[in-house]
């Protein structure tokens, strides 16, 4: 219950963090749209772990299987089944908490809800679930290449703990080119220095801000009520493991600004309407502006953390606890492409939306 998410683009995840497998079905997809599993792979590449001495050592490929759903490279319109094998899984890194909870995890709250849970690597709750969302993403961006070929998805850190980047030196070329998805070659410095004091001196991990932008999202998407385009950004950007808030535009410093401020002002160019700023994020009203779409959230430190803990059993003893095991020292650097999917799967849902409801019309300006 509660595993799917999306209105007329349909994704439903599957699978645990030590399970055989995991993945996505994927239902809604408009047929003809061309994808393979290299195509897919592309994506998975880029969350997939043990790609730097920054995130988990866990080795895992995170190979794409297209089950149902395509045919002779084209979807069909019927339900794309996606598998993603585990490969990697060190269960007995985890023997120590079948008994005991670990501080800022969600195994408390699994057992407090259910009284059975998956403690090998968290299970369902494991960050590793995201893998057949990036997946998801991936048919999400081949429909949207299809039907919005303007459109693109990007993803980078901002910050990472007390460290920003500096606007000024804002690169978007930067971003591919480092560990950590930084539009700041000189921050990207920075965090690396930092991150690598913190595993390796301090035994401790840190927290990130990350932003996605979507570029090219054409006007009219979203409602005014209740399908609002940055309610269901909101949403999906809050489901992500270890993300504590979520901003639209000027987020939560709009509380700080005043009207005059705030209002980006309109006029009239060659092409249409013109903004001279973009404080509400590229959402009015809950409908896209056609304005560059921005989301921003805060990722917590990683819990699972060298240091000890205290924490109390199942049976209500207090103790204590070191988390062993393979993790990321700081969440935000593979949190950065399940963002982007996450970007994707709304974006194609809201465009089929209003292609449903308005078949495109729109209100002309000038």
């Amino acid at each position: 219950m509660f595993n799917s998410f999306g209105h007329l683009f349909r994704v439903t995840t599957w699978g645990e963090s030590h399970g055989p497998a995991l993945g996505a079905t994927v239902d809604g997809c408009p047929p003809g749209i061309p994808v393979d599993e290299a195509a897919l792979q592309h994506w998975l590449d880029r969350r997939k772990p043990g790609q730097s001495k920054h995130t988990t050592q866990r080795k895992e490929p995170d190979a794409v299987e297209i089950l149902s759903g395509v045919f002779e490279g084209r979807t069909t319109g019927t339900p794309i089944q996606l598998t993603i094998r585990n490969t990697d899984q060190r269960s007995k890194d985890y023997g120590e908490i079948a008994e005991k909870f670990r501080p800022g995890h969600a195994d408390i709250t699994y057992w407090q809800k259910y009284g059975i849970r998956d403690y090998r690597g968290g299970g369902r709750s494991s960050a590793r679930e995201t893998a057949a969302r990036v997946a998801a993403g991936g048919i999400a961006r081949a429909a949207l290449a299809e039907l919005a070929p303007s459109l693109r998805i990007t993803g980078y850190m901002t910050a990472m703990g007390p460290l920003d980047v500096d606007p000024a030196r804002f690169d978007w070329d930067e971003i591919g080119r480092n560990d950590f998805w930084c539009p700041d070659a000189e921050a990207a410095k920075a965090f690396a220095d930092h991150l690598d004091w913190l595993r390796r001196d301090d035994h401790n991990s840190v927290g990130a801000i990350v932003e996605c932008t979507a570029r090219g999202v054409p006007p009219g998407l979203g409602a005014p009520v209740y399908a609002k385009l940055d309610t269901d950004l909101a949403a999906a950007m809050m489901s992500i493991n270890a993300v504590k808030g979520v901003e639209i535009g000027e987020g939560m410093h709009a509380a700080r600004l005043t009207g005059r401020d705030n209002a980006d002002e309109i006029a009239m160019g060659p092409d249409g309407p013109e903004y001279s700023s973009n404080h509400a994020g590229g959402i009015l009203g809950g409908i896209s502006t056609g304005q560059d779409v921005v989301v921003r959230f805060a990722v917590k430190p990683t819990s699972s953390i060298l240091s000890e803990r205290r924490t109390v059993t199942k049976s209500g003893e207090d103790t204590t606890l070191v988390t062993k095991g393979r993790h990321d020292p700081c969440v935000g650097i593979r949190a950065v492409p399940v963002a982007e999917a996450m970007m994707a799967c709304v974006l194609l849902d809201h465009l089929l939306l209003d292609r449903g409801q308005t078949g495109g019309v729109r209100g002309q300006i000038g």
